[in-house]
């Protein structure tokens, strides 16, 4: 396959006119006059290519939850987003019982080993059990428990080591020992946690290097009290994530963020069942959620995820002002990077899988490509 004349959003981040070449699941090479005989050949003027979207935070969508136990949910989930530009994901879990998320684990595997249609699942990242019972957000209470790495230990071998990311709150009993120990067997992130910038470098120091939805169930930034928010920004081994929904951050503190972060941010949805749905009562994490505009809220008032998604949200930062490439790199590249993916995924660059979508000047979605093919049509 070939992809002519587009603008294409190259493996540095800057728009050049250039091809795609593609062969088999692919992408053989960027470049120009590649010879059209013998392929099929996209015209992709007036179009720009930019590489698949990848979140790695994400608990449902279209009625469905990563939790809910079944494989039939997680592919749900997958053909929903595929159609919004995103090719890869990890299906993440809640604060839940061992077994419940045991099952969760059991489920993305199996979505990993026989893949049908649908984004990639890359693994699972695990938001809980092992965060803090007062900054507990939208977790419910009554499985938060201490950091346990045995425990961990037995989760991440049951299900053949897919999780990609697990959270913890590092001033919680026994955070320094889980902390040193699971970070050897995938990437650990700050999160629901009431640590002071002291405790979050302190974290940093024994492996952690994500942070899990920047700004919300964690301490702020103040001029006196840094917090985890300015322990973060003090910390370049740290690579936050943040939702861009216009609810959880507002654009202008998203625009500070970016100027002071840049690179190192990455985008996620931390999407409930509700995204793509109505307004309504549904539930996250065994707790009801209300939904009124787009906004998901336990019943007093608390945030639960949210209803977008990636390619929603590049869309609203380029709105607010973040530049294009930056905000598409946000949504690809760096997440890919978070976990260890960005050899397969995250850019369009030779010897890569070649997911592409093709976007116009409104940036409406024309065609998604992922292992390839044209998976996609708009």
């Amino acid at each position: 396959m070939l992809i002519k004349n587009a603008m294409v959003l190259d493996e540095n981040f800057q728009l050049c006119r250039k091809d795609i070449l593609i062969e088999g699941d692919r992408i053989a090479a960027v470049g120009l006059d590649f010879p059209e005989e013998g392929q099929q050949v996209i015209d992709a003027a007036g179009l720009t290519a930019v590489p698949g979207f990848v979140d790695i935070h994400i608990h449902g969508c279209d009625g469905e939850d990563a939790s809910n136990g079944t494989v039939e949910s997680i592919r749900t989930m997958a053909r929903f987003l595929l159609k919004r530009g995103v090719t890869s994901f990890c299906p993440t879990t809640m604060t839940l019982p061992e077994e419940m998320i045991a099952q969760a684990l059991s489920c993305a595997k199996e979505c990993m080993e026989n893949p049908e249609d649908g984004a990639r699942v890359l693994g699972v990242h695990m938001e809980g059990p092992y965060v803090s019972i007062k900054k507990k957000g939208a977790q419910k209470g009554e499985y938060v428990q201490k950091p346990d790495f045995e425990q961990f230990r037995r989760l991440y071998e049951g299900c053949g080591g897919i999780v990609r990311l697990v959270v913890v709150a590092p001033e919680t009993e026994g955070a320094d020992d889980f902390i040193r120990q699971a970070s050897q067997l995938c990437p650990v992130s700050i999160a629901h946690t009431e640590a002071d910038y002291d405790q979050a470098k302190h974290g940093f120091d024994m492996g952690i290097t994500h942070a899990t939805h920047l700004y919300n169930a964690m301490s702020g930034f103040t001029h006196r009290a840094p917090g985890v928010v300015g322990a973060v920004f003090d910390d370049e081994r740290v690579t936050p994530e943040i939702i861009c929904d216009g609810f959880h951050i507002h654009p202008a503190v998203l625009r500070t963020t970016f100027r002071l972060l840049g690179e190192r941010i990455t985008v996620v949805s931390d999407s409930m069942s509700a995204a793509g749905l109505a307004d309504g009562e549904y539930e996250l994490g065994g707790q009801p959620v209300f939904v009124r505009d787009g906004k998901a809220c336990l019943k007093d008032g608390t945030i639960a995820g949210s209803t977008t998604n990636l390619y929603q949200e590049m869309k609203n930062l380029v709105s607010w002002g973040i530049p294009f490439e930056q905000a598409v790199r946000s949504v690809s590249l760096v997440p890919a990077r978070c976990i260890g993916e960005d050899h397969r995924v995250g850019s369009i660059c030779a010897g890569k899988l070649a997911d592409i979508v093709l976007l116009d000047s409104e940036l409406g979605i024309q065609k998604v490509l992922q292992n390839g093919k044209i998976c996609v049509e708009g």
